[in-house]
């Protein structure tokens, strides 16, 4: 970030100061660790962002609210639209339309602790006004026969005019809410404190841009779009990885991710209409899922990948889940090696836990012929067919070594070669062992191949695969048999 960080030192003003200047002056100290956020995964990134959707909101407003014909003459009102942050009708209409909850539980037990990371989050509230924050709130009382009693409240707050926490709504909880998985319980206590008809869910390591929130109003129209019989629940949205620069893991993941935030789902949606909700930043129809069991299922164990739970409520609940790619939302991926065994090793394990769940036996039983099929091989069966792969690999692998060991290797080979049996000699070839992480990276190519074009689709997997992105591939499905099959075997998902 050689340029960026020399545009950082200009618009502070501190072109020609020192890295000590830098952290004694706390202004600039500050800046400085927003611009080093914002290059991270980060909640700073991901709320400035999100803020983009209130500005679009105000930007759009404050042009539509002008007169005909107003300031269109002169030169020097060119850019009317300058200023816009400043009209209280642009404030109110967006404050109106948007708000932003970050969902922390932990939020409270911080600010008791007087920890850097509530004071980092007080801080973020302060520079977002349409920002509010919620969090589980304990309480501890003596009862009367001198034990401690625990009161559990969901709280969300805001920044009041002086900086500090201002509390808006506050509800008392019948118990402990942390029961099950820890993602969908913190989205389940949070959802209640949201508004409007749409909600869209954003994880910690996403990042949005301004020219994408500016569509958003055009992707909320999708829900009064004819879609087919139904309207549609979820609409889907692309991802844009931003992690692809940090290494060549990292490229190969982001390019793997790309593939199926683009092409596969495409064709999930549309026609083979199974596309369910694989993670954020899709957008629900709350109204529909609120009174429906909610976007989360949070049972332990069984929902450890509880996005696609969201996609499975929604089908069985006669929703649509549609997929458009005009809008994007940036996206974080693992950049190490043991990030990414950790990932894929989680997804595996929740294949295997939505094998034994009832709402993929309640899908395959509903589904028609085709509908079914196509369900089976883009979720659980991509799975079964991974580890069948893998099984027979090894079965391969043992037979050789009991023809090389016992010597018959020698002698097929020599009655091959006399009969002039061409088709033994390929199948004794190991040479295949090699091509099946070429072959999982298919979909790969075809998606460079129509974003890029040929020629850097070309030079793109030649560069791929002088940095051994098949060995990595393969050693990717050895990952998600050994997780997918130890789950099937003993059940628990432990990553």
């Amino acid at each position: 970030f050689v340029d960026e960080w020399e545009n950082f030192l200009e618009r502070i003003g501190r072109v020609d100061s020192g890295d000590a200047e830098l952290q004694e002056n706390s202004a600039s100290a500050l800046e400085l660790r927003f611009w080093a956020s914002y290059r991270g995964q980060t909640l700073a990134r991901t709320v400035r962002g999100m803020m983009y959707y209130r500005r679009a909101l105000m930007f759009q407003s404050h042009l539509e609210g002008r007169v005909m014909g107003e300031d269109d003459v002169s030169y020097e009102n060119s850019f009317p639209a300058q200023g816009f942050e400043l009209s209280p009708q642009a404030r109110a209409q967006a404050d109106l339309k948007f708000t932003y909850v970050v969902s922390c539980q932990i939020y409270g037990q911080q600010k008791q602790r007087k920890a850097p990371e509530a004071a980092d989050i007080a801080l973020l509230l302060q520079r977002n006004e349409a920002l509010r924050v919620a969090y589980i709130h304990v309480e501890e009382s003596n009862a009367a026969d001198g034990t401690i009693v625990k009161e559990y409240y969901s709280k969300l707050v805001k920044a009041d005019g002086q900086g500090k926490d201002q509390e808006v709504f506050s509800i008392k909880l019948p118990g402990d809410p942390k029961l099950g998985e820890g993602k969908p319980e913190n989205q389940n206590h949070a959802i209640i404190f949201t508004r409007g008809e749409a909600i869209q869910t954003i994880d910690m390591n996403q990042d949005n841009y301004l020219e994408e929130a500016m569509k958003m109003r055009n992707l909320l129209e999708e829900f009064r779009g004819n879609h087919g019989l139904r309207p549609p629940t979820i609409l889907g949205v692309r991802e844009h990885v931003f992690t692809g620069s940090v290494s060549s893991l990292a490229w190969f993941m982001s390019n793997q991710e790309t593939s199926f935030v683009t092409l596969g789902q495409r064709v999930l949606a549309k026609p083979l209409k199974v596309r369910m909700h694989y993670g954020h930043p899709d957008v629900f129809d709350r109204i529909f899922h609120v009174t429906r069991g909610g976007i989360s299922k949070a049972s332990r164990v069984i929902n450890i990948s509880e996005d696609i739970y969201a996609g499975f409520n929604s089908t069985l609940r006669l929703g649509n889940i549609t997929h458009h790619e005009y809008i994007q939302v940036g996206k974080g991926r693992d950049v190490g090696l043991n990030q990414i065994a950790l990932f894929e090793g989680k997804v595996a394990g929740g294949n295997g836990e939505q094998v034994l769940s009832r709402d993929v036996y309640r899908l395959g039983q509903h589904f028609d012929f085709f509908r079914m099929f196509s369900f089976f091989f883009t979720t659980v069966g991509f799975y079964v067919c991974t580890m069948m792969t893998v099984l027979t690999i090894y079965m391969f692998l043992y037979g050789r070594a009991y023809l090389a060991f016992s010597g018959v290797d020698r002698a097929i080979s020599r009655e091959a070669r006399l009969l002039g049996n061409t088709a033994l000699d390929a199948v004794l070839n190991a040479q295949f062992l090699v091509q099946i992480g070429v072959f999982t990276a298919i979909p790969m190519i075809m998606g460079f191949i129509l974003e890029m074009g040929l020629l850097q689709a070309v030079f793109s997997f030649i560069t791929m695969q002088l940095q051994l992105c098949s060995v990595f591939f393969t050693f990717s499905l050895g990952t998600r048999t050994h997780y997918f099959g130890r789950t099937i075997l003993h059940g628990g998902a432990k990553v």
